[in-house]
């Protein structure tokens, strides 16, 4: 028999059924939940997000690109150009494009040549700047080259090659000094450029014009939003902003005249600065040797860069803005001005025996000339350059008036070019000594003061800036080569006005004329140390010579050019202007290491005076036979 357990249970179908039914609700308030979810989100992101996810789905298939301005234009006085643009291929990457930036490097090397230099200063680039922006990896492809990779574009993402403008130089070496040049963008460019205003552009200015005005160069960036494929090539332009040209600039430089100061300075070291009087404006401005900024727009190579830099001739400083020099007897005029205006009769006679000692010193300062002078006033010091008259009234007048005077005049200060990196010359005072020195001031100290030696310097700009003081009897200029720019839109000129410098104080127009007078019997009179310059012109020169020891010369030695090493010799140096009465050029030259100023400078100036006087302004007729220009080296 069997028992109760051994029988089936009855199902509770009711109770199984009201499971199953929550079970079913539960289920299906969590659809309904997730479904709100879902809509919700969807919902957030339509609405909400839209303007975000626009965008990144915009930017899956329109790239917007800079359009970089067009540098402004430079010109010399006649409109000749000195610095254009001309156009030429680049390589460049967009980095976000690129997803093995190495592997994409490895390809393209394998169609064109990159050099380090090249592939170093685009990572560098890729670095600092943002990824959406293109960057140049090589610049100035060939037409072989630009065909090359063409073919094989396809195979490198991220890769373009653009058609763009690049600076040049028509007149290469002749104006590298004054221009500069324009060069890649580098690290340090980016660390303190304005990001925005540079997108699209690789270039900045450096050095000279380039770098002074390069907001005015620049111009203003445009953009453009290309439609692209899913490989990112280009489709077609969608909206265009475009860009603002820079401005073209017009300088004051006499392009002849540059180069006519460039040959008379052929083999050596040296500058000449020519500049109107009158206005500032710069005529020439020559550094010897000179170098071609072209190859520096795109990088110049490290082995042709270490050439330059290490060549003895260094053509890579700039000696007409940067050289500075002992002016040597070329302050002897200022320093009569000097002694005038503190009360010294230009009339007073000295007895100069070709030496002066200070009281209770047996140290001689020498004059050039052994024999001496004999009795000179400050006409006949000027005119023969005596060294003892000078050395006399430096110590009559004491540093202390002739730092004074002196600084009133422009030594040792800026001339406030428009070029950068300019520096001032010296002028030396007990003050200046005892703060860089540590030690007081000499009397001696004071003495060659008085003939431009000793620890005064003065840089080839300078000299010329206070000629041009001369030149207008005590009204000084602020050396310029801008005069004017013109808009890229419409065309208008803009000429630039320049502040009149305030006067020397308490110096007469007599003591002008008595200095200026003696500056021209210096070329013109029969004793005159620069008159065989003067021989034969229509129009009268007023100047002075100047020798500068490089290195001392020991008591009881005489200077002996032959047989001194060429880094030992004095530099020659020559001031001056012309025409005497109505000034149209004022002149400065310094020969490195070339002996006397009358036999070398002096000649150079000459030159230069009389090619733009009679040439370039045709004040002056020469007769054919006359026109052929000395060897003006030759001394050399």
């Amino acid at each position: 028999m069997a028992s109760l357990q051994d029988k089936p249970a009855i199902r509770d179908h009711l109770r199984e059924a009201a499971i199953v039914q929550s079970r079913l609700v539960m289920i299906s308030f969590l659809v309904f939940l997730l479904a709100i979810i879902l809509i919700a989100r969807l919902a957030y992101l339509q609405i909400n997000q839209y303007e975000k996810f626009s965008t990144l789905a915009n930017e899956n298939r329109v790239d917007t690109r800079p359009i970089a301005p067009v540098r402004g234009l430079i010109y010399d006085r006649d409109g000749d150009l000195l610095a254009t643009n001309e156009r030429a291929y680049n390589l460049e990457i967009l980095p976000r494009k690129v997803k093995d930036m190495d592997a994409l490097i490895a390809s393209i090397q394998k169609l064109i040549e990159l050099s380090e230099e090249d592939i170093a200063h685009f990572l560098k680039l890729v670095k600092y700047r943002p990824g959406f922006e293109r960057q140049v990896l090589r610049a100035n492809l060939s037409e072989f080259e630009a065909a090359k990779y063409s073919a094989h574009q396809h195979e490198l993402e991220g890769s373009y090659l653009v058609a763009a403008l690049q600076r040049r130089y028509p007149e290469g070496e002749l104006m590298g000094h004054v221009l500069g040049y324009v060069g890649r963008i580098n690290d340090r460019d980016v660390k303190r450029i304005d990001k925005q205003a540079y997108g699209g552009t690789h270039y900045i200015g450096k050095l000279g014009i380039e770098e002074q005005y390069e907001d005015i160069l620049l111009g203003e960036v445009g953009s453009k939003d290309v439609e692209t494929n899913a490989h990112g090539r280009p489709v077609k332009t969608l909206s265009r902003t475009l860009p603002k040209r820079g401005k073209s600039l017009y300088l004051s430089l006499d392009t002849p005249l540059q180069r006519k100061a460039v040959s008379l300075l052929e083999g050596v070291e040296g500058a000449v600065v020519a500049l109107d009087p009158k206005t500032g404006e710069i005529l020439a401005f020559v550094s010897a040797p000179g170098y071609d900024t072209n190859p520096f727009v795109n990088g110049i190579s490290r082995a042709n860069y270490a050439a330059l830099r290490e060549s003895d001739r260094r053509p890579l400083l700039n000696r007409a803005l940067s050289g500075r020099y002992a002016p040597g007897s070329t302050v002897k005029g200022f320093m009569g001005l000097i002694a005038m205006k503190n009360g010294i009769s230009p009339s007073e006679t000295i007895f100069a025996p070709g030496f002066y000692r200070l009281p209770n010193s047996r140290h001689r300062y020498r004059c050039w000339k052994k024999a001496g002078h004999g009795k000179v006033d400050l006409h006949d010091a000027i005119v023969q350059s005596c060294d003892v008259y000078f050395y006399r009234n430096a110590k009559r007048l004491g540093i202390d008036r002739l730092h004074e005077g002196m600084t009133a005049f422009g030594f040792g200060q800026l001339t406030n070019i428009d070029i950068p990196n300019e520096p001032s010359g010296l002028m030396p005072s007990r003050e200046w000594k005892k703060r860089t020195k540590g030690i007081s001031w000499y009397p001696g100290e004071t003495v060659i003061t008085g003939i431009g030696q000793g620890f005064m310097l003065a840089t080839p700009l300078q000299l010329a800036a206070v000629t041009a003081l001369l030149a207008n009897r005590g009204q000084p200029i602020v050396p310029h080569f801008l005069t004017a720019v013109q808009d890229s839109v419409n065309g208008d000129f803009v000429q630039i006005e320049y502040e009149i410098p305030k006067r020397p104080e308490n110096i007469s127009d007599a003591a002008y004329d008595e200095v200026i007078n003696a500056m021209r019997d210096v070329v013109h009179g029969p004793r005159g140390t620069a008159r065989r310059i003067g021989k034969g012109l229509e129009y009268q020169i007023a100047g002075k010579t100047g020798t500068a020891q490089v290195k001392s010369i020991p008591q009881g030695q005489k200077y002996d050019k032959e047989n001194t090493p060429k880094k030992y010799r004095d530099h020659a140096l020559f001031i001056g202007f012309a025409p005497v009465e109505d000034p149209k050029i004022a002149v400065a030259v310094i020969v490195e290491h070339g002996g006397g100023g009358s036999k070398v400078a002096a000649p150079i100036a000459k030159e230069v005076i009389d090619y733009y006087l009679v040439e370039r302004l045709g004040l002056y007729v020469r007769e054919p036979e006359e026109t052929k220009p000395a060897n003006s080296n030759a001394a050399l």
